[in-house]
């Protein structure tokens, strides 16, 4: 299935940056409706009544210098063309 990239932000926060964004995402999918933003973007996204939720932690070993990073994801899908953001 081809992937289509709607919306992305990276930047380096401080830890309690971190838990205030998410505590923010968190009262949004509560609400059923989270707002993306970033500089240059914004978005609002309804998030349905019962979305599939994953929670990934990963270990990425770089080939050429053995440097670790890891990675701490949390994930809310769902399906349906009516849940799309606009």
């Amino acid at each position: 299935m081809p992937e289509e990239q709607l919306f992305k932000t990276e930047r380096r926060l401080s830890r309690t940056e971190v838990a205030e964004a998410l505590r923010g995402a968190a009262e949004g999918v509560e609400s059923g409706s989270v707002t993306l933003e970033s500089d240059t973007d914004s978005r609002e996204v309804a998030v349905p009544e019962n979305p599939r939720f994953e929670v990934e932690l990963e270990v990425l070993t770089d080939s050429e210098t053995g440097e670790q990073r890891y990675e701490l994801e949390y994930e809310v899908r769902w399906t349906g063309e009516g849940d799309r953001p606009e």
